[in-house]
């Protein structure tokens, strides 16, 4: 008989988390999205994690750590009622369901909060999983971040409509 995977968990974000969710982030940055961008996007992207900006980030939103046997593997945050900001997964745990979980429950939170819909600015590599959940294209994007230019798509899910 196969071993079951350990079931995963959900806690609230605590200021000490801030260095493995940004190995978390760094991980995920440069392990899962190399398909869509390059090299020096990548690396301008994973360098947000070496800024005090991040943690602060972290601890202004509504951050939700998802654990495996008690350890971070993934993390998301809410900012305000109806944006989600970030949604990273350790690449070791990517395809287990995951982000999926972490994202149903802010998807749940929000609508607690009175949100009828949600936002995300969605990478390229991201995009196909929003996709698959509900949410819809509304506008292409580029943003810089240091000097580098990276595409995004702005994705919207109508919350407490029928699937």
């Amino acid at each position: 008989m196969g071993q079951s995977l350990p079931k995963p968990g959900l806690r609230p974000f605590l200021p000490d988390d801030v260095p493995v969710l940004a190995a978390i982030f760094t991980a995920s940055i440069e392990e899962l999205t190399g398909d869509d961008y390059n090299e020096a996007q990548q690396q301008a992207w994973m360098e947000a994690a070496e800024d005090e900006e991040f943690g602060k980030r972290l601890a202004s939103d509504l951050t939700l750590i998802a654990t495996l046997e008690g350890s971070p593997v993934g993390f998301a945050s809410l900012r305000g009622t109806d944006h989600i900001r970030m949604l990273y997964v350790h690449p070791a745990v990517s395809g287990q369901g995951i982000a999926t979980m972490l994202l149903d429950a802010l998807e749940k939170l929000a609508g607690g909060r009175g949100a009828t819909a949600l936002t995300v600015d969605a990478s390229d590599t991201a995009q196909n999983f929003f996709a698959k959940r509900g949410y819809t294209a509304q506008q292409r994007n580029s943003v810089t971040i240091n000097d580098e230019w990276l595409a995004n798509t702005t994705m919207k899910k109508t919350l407490g409509a029928a699937q």
